[in-house]
């Protein structure tokens, strides 16, 4: 049943956010410009996002790891290394999957950060974003297999997590492939495919930790620093530039709204 839980949990979560991308860029509750607007833009969710995924390290992964036998020691240890690894594995564009944000980070003063990309972006540039694409999803599917090895609700927790997450820089994902490929139902199937990655990142997160299961608890540490990794170092330097008082306070409005939705999902799942 567990195995079966974290698969669901990861297509959810892998493709699920694909999905969930693409109907808000279609129905239109993606603001067009950096002007304020009544609609969602991806700064708002990579606000929500940043939020979600540092609820989740902070207040139920490295909880549940420290509360285990382990030294705190041993897991403090393991929480650095693993800010380093992904710090290594982003410097080799192997983990890091938010181009289109930092594109458009780079372009905040003067132009439209939500059109970063320029219409005649090299064609074989949607290969780089699906490679990076699959790579992280399939971390991710295995992050999330390791919270359900230690709590089929703390699972859920990880996956909604990564759900948040996801759904903006698959936006950004899809936009890229618009562009590189022949059309929007292949720019779909193709980030769906990479999405679909997490499944299997699921399948051998739960095979590696069953067979390691004394260990889980250092698997909860790094999944933690891989999301803290994520949250600090890519999603909250793309909301760093210079904002309104109202734009600020909206900014802030969904990064509490982030860390809300985690701590009530857990609440009603019972986490704690």
């Amino acid at each position: 049943m567990t195995l079966l839980a974290i698969l669901i949990a990861t297509l959810a979560a892998g493709i699920g956010s694909v999905w969930l991308a693409a109907g808000l860029m279609r129905l239109g509750f993606i603001a067009r410009g950096p002007e304020p607007s009544t609609h969602v833009g991806p700064h708002h969710l990579l606000s929500l996002a940043a939020g979600a995924l540092l609820a989740t390290s902070f207040m139920h992964l490295l909880p549940e790891a420290f509360e285990s036998a382990a030294g705190a020691k041993a897991l403090f240890a393991v929480l650095l290394v693993g800010l380093v690894f992904f710090f290594l594995l982003d410097k080799a564009e192997l983990w890091h999957h938010g181009h289109e944000h930092h594109h458009a980070h780079d372009h905040d003063h003067g132009h439209d950060p939500h059109h970063a990309h320029a219409p005649d972006a090299p064609r074989s540039g949607g290969w780089a974003v699906l490679t990076g694409d699959s790579l992280h999803c399939f971390g991710d599917g295995i992050l999330i297999a390791s919270a359900f090895m230690a709590d089929r609700r703390l699972g859920l927790v990880a996956a909604l997590s990564v759900l948040a997450h996801e759904v903006p820089h698959h936006i950004g994902d899809l936009a890229v492939l618009r562009q590189t490929s022949a059309g929007k139902r292949s720019a779909l199937m193709k980030v769906s495919l990479a999405g679909a990655v997490t499944a299997l990142g699921g399948l051998i997160g739960w095979w590696l930790v069953d067979r390691l299961h004394d260990y889980l608890p250092y698997f909860l540490v790094v999944a933690s620093s891989s999301f803290i990794y994520v949250a600090l170092a890519d999603l909250i330097p793309q909301l760093q530039r210079r904002l309104s008082a109202r734009e600020t306070v909206t900014q802030v409005f969904w990064l509490l709204l982030g860390i809300g939705l985690v701590t009530l999902v857990s609440s009603l799942a019972h986490v704690d």
